[in-house]
């Protein structure tokens, strides 16, 4: 446990003496739906307690000329991140809080209302419209195995590899390892600024918003949960919007997922080679394919960004953004990760500065294979004809928190992809 600010608080569980590092990450990008942007990321490691993480960033992109309801029109991309991970309640020695959001306006969004196995990629809305993401997240550690005394998930930490848990991982389901109870509070909506022909004629931006709870159960027995050598972890999650305030429709999803990890021998130029395997799969009990809440809408199905969906940064990233979305889904991925030797901003060849202000503890080359699809029914049906993709993806361990850069070739073109954490945390 943290040290307090003084012997009369230490149950606080806050150290206003110990100071924060900060890293500061440029970068740039441009898309389809973006066009040109770039902005700056910040991270700042041990922020109030030693163990928190805070991430924030904002981007901004060029201004792009767009058709909204047959007028020509210009918009420009913008986005907003923050994040506050691990972040243990005061007067408590087990219970952790988490937020995250971002609020986005994206010129050019890419919105498959059907978004079934078999439908079509011209069958899209190009629409401009924003999509913002709220959740907090309370996290309970059983006072079970690693759970007991070492709730937080402390890690001795060098060059970004965890020290002294080469015989951890791969132990007994619950008595080894760490297991969590959680519940998250989400808010989440989407604007369509192109609306007519899409869910409901007028030209009034739909909004398609979401609130609810999410109740979980983690179990991790891996010897790093950040980027795991050995081990498996498990994750059992349902998702209820319970359709109350401006929530479009009630709507409920259960997924489960698990992950394993193989350590392999290094080569000459890497510090670690791993084979990391991840299988995900969701069912949408509530979705009725049978009767309508709004014309060519199913009643209570999940909303285009949420539920059994594949597509994105998270899994199938060959395909859009939510490119496929039905009342099942079932997914698996292999990834091969090596951590190079060659590290130039360590060892300062590109600056003493960068070195300093942008602490990279390693680069990580991946390449990874994808598989999966969605139902309308969840049988054998969902091992059918599955979509596949392959990739490559660099990475890198900065102020202790890994950032990714995806590029992933599926049957309908290239994507490109920018984002923190590995891929099977999400």
């Amino acid at each position: 446990m943290a040290e307090g600010i003084d012997d009369n608080n230490t149950s606080l569980n806050l150290d206003f003496e110990r100071e924060a590092v900060w890293t500061f990450l440029p970068y740039a990008f441009s898309s389809d739906s973006t066009g040109f942007a770039g902005g700056v990321a910040v991270i700042a490691q041990g922020l109030l307690q030693p163990d928190t993480t805070f991430v924030a960033s904002l981007t901004l992109g060029a201004e792009e000329d767009i058709i909204t309801n047959g007028k020509p029109d210009t918009e420009s991309f913008g986005g907003g991140l923050i994040a506050f991970d691990n972040f243990k309640i005061p007067y408590t020695d087990r219970l952790f809080f988490t937020t995250f959001g971002y609020m986005t306006t994206i010129p050019k969004q890419s919105l498959y209302l059907d978004s079934s196995h078999g439908s079509s990629e011209d069958d899209v809305l190009i629409t401009s419209g924003e999509s913002n993401f709220f959740t907090a997240t309370f996290r309970y550690v059983l006072p079970l195995a690693e759970g007991i005394d070492n709730p937080e998930g402390r890690y001795d930490l060098k060059d970004g590899f965890a020290m002294g848990r080469e015989t951890y991982g791969n132990g007994t389901p619950f008595v080894t390892g760490r297991t969590e109870l959680g519940l998250t509070a989400f808010y989440q909506d989407q604007s369509i600024d192109n609306v007519k022909g899409a869910l409901h004629p007028g030209d009034a931006p739909v909004e398609w918003d979401s609130r609810g709870l999410r109740f979980f159960v983690s179990h991790d027995n891996t010897d790093y949960d950040d980027n795991p050598s050995r081990g498996y972890n498990l994750f059992l999650r349902y998702s209820k919007d319970f359709g109350a305030g401006d929530s479009m429709q009630s709507w409920d999803f259960i997924e489960f997922k698990a992950s394993k990890y193989f350590n392999l021998d290094t080569f000459s130029f890497t510090q670690q080679n791993v084979l990391a395997f991840n299988f995900w799969t969701a069912y949408s009990p509530s979705w009725d394919t049978n009767n309508e809440f709004l014309p060519d809408v199913d009643a209570h199905r999940t909303p285009l960004y949420d539920g059994p969906r594949l597509g994105g940064f998270t899994r199938m990233r060959g395909y859009d953004q939510n490119r496929f979305l039905d009342k099942a889904s079932i997914y698996a991925t292999m990834e091969y990760r090596a951590v190079l030797n060659y590290n130039p901003i360590k060892n300062g060849d590109w600056g003493e500065w960068i070195a300093k202000h942008a602490p990279v503890d390693w680069f990580q080359v991946v390449g990874f294979v994808e598989a999966g699809r969605v139902n309308d029914t969840y049988d054998f049906e969902l091992l059918e004809d599955l979509k596949f993709d392959v990739g490559v993806s660099f990475r890198a361990m900065v102020a202790e928190l890994p950032v990714r850069f995806d590029v992933a070739y599926g049957d309908e073109g290239t994507n490109m992809w920018v984002m923190i954490q590995q891929p099977f945390d999400f």
